[in-house]
C-alpha cells in the first residue's frame, strides 16, 4: 500500500505504513493484532520515534550551542520505561512533584539530572530534594526560598530562580505560563529582591534564571521576547551586585503537529533563533554565554504514542449526527474534551486503513457523560463493532491525566520496535481499583 494515499498517516508516527492486508503498521507490530492480544483500549508508544526525537533536540541545539542540555519533562508522559529511555538518550530530568522525584529514583535516574520546578512544593518535597542531592533546586517564590534556606542547613544547594517575564506565548489559555496574571515564577516586581535574598544565603549557589512560557508554541518570537526581559536584567544585576548568570532554562513548549495541514516550524528553526539571539545578547550586554537547558515533554512524546480503541455501539439519528461509542472515553484521554480544537487529533480505522472515507462520524467513549467525546465530525470508512480504531498524537498528556472516573481499569502500555512489542505497564485491574478500600 503507498502511504501517500493516507495524508492521515503524516501525525502517526514516524515509523506507521499500511500492510498488505490494509492494517496500519507501527514499528513492524500490526495494530490489528496488538489490540487482540493486550486488548483495548491500548497505548502504543513507537520506541524509534521517541528516541530519534531525543536525538533531534539535543543535535540541532547541540551543533549550535554546544553548552546546551536537554531535559525531558515527564509531565508528559510518565513511566519507568519511559524515564529509562531519556536517561540512554543522554537527556537531563524536569520534574513538577515529590512524586515524580520518587518514579526518577525508582528508575535509576542520576539525581546530579534533575531540576525541580513546582509553584508549590512542601517542605517534604523540597527536603528530599536536598537530601538526594538533585541538579537544581528551580525556586518558583520568595516563600519557597525561605523555606528552602530555612532546610538546607549546612548543605549547599544549586537553585534556578523562575523569573515570570510577562510574555504571551499565542496559544490555549490553560497552556500559558509566562504572561503576568500566572501562578508560576516570581513577577518583576520581586526578581531584584529574590535574587539579592539567594545570594545573602550561605546555603544557596545561585546558578541562573529558568521561566516557561507555555506549551503549543508554534512560533519563536515570544522566547526572544523572554530572553532579551532575563538577560538584561542578568546584565543588570551583574552590574550592581556582582552576579554572574551561569546557567539559562527556557522551558519547554515548541509546538506538535496533531492534524493534518497544521505544521508547526522544525526544531532547528527555533534552534537557530534562540541561541542566535542568546549569543546576540551575550555581546551586546557583555555577558558570558551561559549553559542553555530545555525541558521539551509534549514534543518528544506526543507524535510517538497512539490508542487503540475497539467500536462498540453504533447509533444514528438521521439529519443529525452518527454517535460510535468506543471501550475507552474520557477516563484515557480527557485532552479533547478539555481544550477543544485545541487537542484534536486524527482517527485511522485500523483494519481497514484505506477504504474510502465515506461517513461522518462522531467518536464517544463509554463513559456517562454527554461531555465525553474524543472526536467529532471525522469522516471515516463505513463503520461496524469489533473495527479497531487508531487515534494519534495521545502519547502527551493522556496517560498522566488518565482517570477512574465510572471505575473504569486505566489501559496498558506497549512499547513497539523493529516488529517486537513490549509490554511496559500492565492494564489495570478492578482488584487494583478496590484494594486501597477499607
Amino acid at each position: 500500500m503507498n502511504n501517500n494515499d493516507v495524508p492521515r498517516l503524516a501525525v502517526f508516527p514516524q515509523t506507521a505504513e499500511i500492510s498488505a492486508n490494509n492494517h496500519l503498521i507501527i514499528a513492524g507490530c500490526d495494530a490489528v493484532e496488538l489490540a487482540k492480544k493486550y486488548g483495548t483500549p491500548l497505548w502504543v508508544y513507537d520506541e524509534t520515534d521517541l528516541r530519534s526525537r531525543c536525538r533531534e533536540y539535543k543535535e540541532e541545539f547541540g551543533k549550535l550551542y554546544p553548552n546546551t542540555t536537554i531535559a525531558y519533562s515527564p509531565k508528559a508522559f510518565t513511566a519507568k520505561a519511559m524515564l529509562k529511555l531519556a536517561m540512554e538518550e543522554g537527556l537531563d530530568l524536569d520534574i513538577v512533584t515529590g512524586e515524580e522525584l520518587e518514579y526518577a529514583k525508582a528508575s535509576g535516574f542520576p539525581m546530579e539530572r534533575v531540576h525541580f520546578p513546582g509553584n508549590n512544593k512542601s517542605v517534604e518535597e523540597i527536603q528530599k530534594s536536598i537530601d538526594y542531592k538533585i541538579g537544581h533546586e528551580v525556586v518558583d517564590n520568595l516563600p519557597e526560598l525561605d523555606k528552602l534556606i530555612k532546610l538546607a542547613g549546612g548543605k549547599k544547594v544549586k537553585i534556578l530562580l523562575r523569573l515570570n517575564p510577562g510574555v504571551d506565548p499565542h496559544t490555549h489559555k490553560y497552556n500559558t505560563t509566562g504572561i503576568v496574571d500566572s501562578k508560576f515564577g516570581l513577577t518583576r516586581t520581586t526578581w531584584e529582591e529574590g535574587l539579592s535574598k539567594a545570594l545573602a544565603a550561605a546555603c544557596i549557589d545561585m546558578d541562573g534564571f529558568h521561566f516557561h512560557l507555555g506549551s503549543g508554541l508554534f512560533e519563536a518570537q515570544p522566547y526572544l521576547d523572554a530572553l532579551e526581559a532575563v538577560f538584561k536584567f542578568a546584565a543588570e544585576m551583574k552590574g550592581k551586585m556582582g552576579f554572574e548568570m551561569r546557567t539559562i532554562s527556557i522551558g519547554g513548549g515548541i509546538g506538535v503537529q496533531y492534524v493534518v495541514g497544521k505544521v508547526p516550524p522544525p526544531v532547528s528553526f527555533f534552534a537557530e533563533a534562540i541561541t542566535n539571539k542568546i549569543k546576540e545578547l551575550c555581546s551586546q550586554l557583555k555577558l558570558t554565554e551561559p549553559r542553555l537547558i530545555l525541558e521539551p515533554g509534549r514534543k518528544i512524546t506526543a507524535k510517538a504514542g497512539i490508542t487503540l480503541y475497539t467500536v462498540g455501539t453504533i447509533k444514528e439519528i438521521p439529519g443529525i449526527r452518527t454517535y460510535v461509542s468506543t471501550d475507552g472515553g474520557i477516563s484515557d484521554n480527557i485532552r479533547f474534551a478539555m481544550y477543544g480544537d485545541f487537542a484534536r487529533n486524527e482517527t485511522l480505522v485500523a483494519n481497514k486503513v484505506t477504504d474510502k472515507s465515506t461517513s461522518k462520524y462522531t467518536i464517544y467513549g463509554k463513559l456517562c457523560e454527554s461531555g465525553d467525546v474524543l472526536a467529532d465530525d471525522v469522516m471515516l470508512p463505513e463503520l461496524k463493532a469489533g473495527d479497531i480504531l487508531a487515534m494519534s498524537g495521545t502519547g502527551a498528556y493522556a496517560v498522566p491525566m488518565q482517570s477512574n472516573y465510572n471505575s473504569m481499569c486505566r489501559p496498558a502500555i506497549v512499547f513497539v520496535k523493529d516488529g517486537k512489542a513490549r509490554l511496559v505497564r500492565r492494564r489495570e485491574t478492578i482488584k487494583d481499583l478496590m484494594q486501597r478500600d477499607a
